[in-house]
């Protein structure tokens, strides 16, 4: 019988997301561009040296490790509550030391796709995933185009990370094109801020459009509900941090509402750097679509680039 995760939430992540393979990806590069009938076999030669060293973390691994604590709320005979997968396009043999590296640190992860350079993506929806986080753009575009899943390009790990409040989930998002559509942020664009703020007063109880991460959104919250803890004292908190400003917070609180979701922290900055809010924060992982914000607060907390639809004039106007 299959295993049913429909209440568990499910993390792909490649081993560059959750891992720094920084140099071992430069040793590839760098014998590909010399002598490309030769890289893998030099890269394999590599990574056999070194499969017992362990890797230093990666921008993804300060999320994982806290969400696979939540298991320890797990009920005898229920499912987990977070599963995570590891997805490479290592071979099984090259991606040995990814594995020695997980059991050393003792992170719980079970699971693995290892495809030997072909990609990860076609296997997504076999493993059921929620999130997906890469390293690699186009992968993460064919999720975003897929609607598959949400997904993410990380940015390279921040030098130093501030330290999260213990036993805590910390998830920060932005809101148009991330949780939301990206019909209002093109409105803001082709029409200016006072059209954008005349009409979201107007439509405040409208509830905005899902975008490609409303349905990680409601997994978390069907995650806090599995929870024995009130929503109000969960330890997955979740913080939306965005550029908006009244009159147009008041659509966004409702639109939560209407889904049915819980938020515990949100913050309309009309124009204050995002980095400082989100250093105060503290996440796990913030969740943009925009690299002016994302520049500056990648510096500062774990962050990872949601992609616009290929279909979107925003997606044409951000290449």
């Amino acid at each position: 019988m299959a295993l049913d995760l429909s209440d568990t939430l499910v993390v792909g992540i490649t081993a560059t997301a959750l891992f720094d393979l920084s140099e071992s990806d430069r040793v590839f590069k760098e014998q590909y561009q010399n002598d490309p009938d030769s890289a893998i076999e030099v890269y394999r030669q590599y990574m056999s040296e070194r499969e017992n060293d362990i890797l230093d973390q990666g921008t993804g691994f300060p999320l994982v490790k806290a969400l696979l604590e939540l298991n320890r709320y797990q009920k005898e005979g229920e499912t987990p509550l977070v599963e995570v997968v590891i997805m490479s396009r290592n071979s099984p043999e090259t991606g040995l030391r990814v594995l020695n590296t997980i059991r050393k640190m003792g992170l719980p992860i079970s699971r693995s796709a290892f495809t030997a350079g072909e990609t990860v993506v076609d296997y997504l929806d076999a493993f059921d995933v929620d999130l997906f986080l890469t390293t690699d753009i186009p992968d993460a575009q064919q999720v975003i185009d897929s609607r598959i899943c949400a997904a993410a390009v990380v940015k390279a790990p921040p030098k130093e990370i501030g330290s999260t409040p213990e036993g805590q989930v910390r998830i920060a998002f932005d809101g148009d094109a991330v949780l939301f559509d990206d019909s209002s942020e093109l409105l803001y664009k082709q029409h200016g801020l006072k059209a954008f703020h005349a009409a979201e007063d107007a439509a405040q109880d409208t509830p905005l459009g899902e975008g490609p991460y409303a349905t990680l959104l409601k997994k978390l919250s069907r995650l806090q509900d599995r929870l024995p803890i009130r929503v109000e004292y969960s330890p997955i908190r979740i913080a939306i941090v965005t550029a908006r400003s009244s009159p147009a917070e008041m659509r966004v609180i409702k639109t939560l509402r209407e889904w049915g979701v819980y938020v515990d922290e949100a913050f309309f900055l009309g124009g204050v750097e995002k980095s400082r809010v989100l250093k105060a924060f503290k996440p796990h992982i913030f969740f943009d679509d925009q690299d002016v914000h994302l520049d500056t607060a990648a510096h500062a907390v774990p962050s990872g680039k949601v992609p616009y639809h290929s279909d979107s004039p925003l997606h044409t106007s951000n290449s």
